[in-house]
C-alpha cells in the first residue's frame, strides 16, 4: 500500500513537472512570435519608395552637432534648399524666401513640416557656424534644420535636386537657386526655381501635403 502511494506521489510530481515545462515552452514561443511581429513591423517601415531620399545612406551633422540621416525625417513634409553661410548675394534671398514660405504655411499646416538648409560649403560651414547663422537669422527653432555633410554626400544630394554649384574662389560659389518639396515618404513632388518669385504654388503644395 505504501509503495502504491509512493508511486502515485511520484507520478503526480512527474505530471506537474511536465506541465511546468509545457507552460515555459508556450511562454517562450509567445515571446518569439511577438519579437518576430515587432521585427517585421520595423522592417516594413524601412521599405521606402525607390525615388525616396530616405534610401540615401549618407549621414549629416545638424547645427546642434547631432548626426542624422534623411530617413530620420520620415513622416514630415520637407522643404529643402542648398546654401552656404558666407554667401552675400543669392543665399540671403533664398533664406528670405524660405522664411516667407514658412510664415505662410505655419498657420495652415496640421502635420509637421521641416525646413532644411543644406550647406554646399561643408568645409567652412561647421555645425558651430551653422548654429550661429541660425541664431543670427532667427531660425533656431525646431522646424529649422541646417545640415553639413561630406563633399561626396553633398554633391550626391545636389544631383538629386538638380542643383548645380561650383567653387569660384575659396569663399565663393556659383549655384542654382532651387527650393524643393518632399512628401512624407521622402519623394520629390515640387520645385521652385529663382529668387523672390511668386511662391503661391509652393505654399499651396506644402499645405496640401501637411493639412490632412
Amino acid at each position: 500500500m505504501r509503495k502504491r502511494l509512493k508511486s502515485t506521489k511520484h507520478m503526480k510530481n512527474y505530471i506537474l513537472l511536465l506541465l511546468l515545462v509545457f507552460v515555459l515552452f508556450s511562454c517562450n514561443n509567445t515571446t518569439t512570435d511577438e519579437t518576430n511581429t515587432t521585427n517585421n513591423a520595423v522592417e516594413a517601415t524601412e521599405e521606402f519608395d525607390e525615388m525616396s531620399i530616405f534610401q540615401l545612406p549618407s549621414t549629416w551633422k545638424t547645427q546642434n552637432n547631432e548626426t542624422v540621416e534623411f530617413k530620420d525625417f520620415q513622416g514630415e513634409v520637407l522643404v529643402v534648399v542648398m546654401i552656404y553661410t558666407s554667401c552675400k548675394a543669392a543665399c540671403p534671398r533664398l533664406v528670405a524666401d524660405m522664411r516667407n514660405i514658412e510664415a505662410k504655411v505655419k498657420s495652415e499646416a496640421n502635420q509637421p513640416v521641416k525646413y532644411i538648409l543644406v550647406s554646399i560649403d561643408p568645409e567652412t560651414d561647421t555645425p558651430e557656424r551653422l548654429k550661429a547663422f541660425a541664431i543670427e537669422n532667427q531660425m533656431d527653432t525646431e522646424q529649422w534644420v541646417f545640415l553639413q555633410g561630406s563633399d561626396e554626400n553633398t554633391r550626391e544630394f545636389a544631383n538629386i535636386l538638380a542643383v548645380k554649384y561650383k567653387e569660384i574662389s575659396p569663399i565663393d560659389f556659383s549655384h542654382s537657386n532651387i527650393i524643393s518639396i518632399f512628401n512624407q515618404q521622402g519623394v520629390l513632388v515640387h520645385q521652385q526655381e529663382g529668387l523672390g518669385v511668386d511662391n503661391k504654388t509652393t505654399v499651396d503644395k506644402i499645405i496640401e501635403l501637411a493639412a490632412p
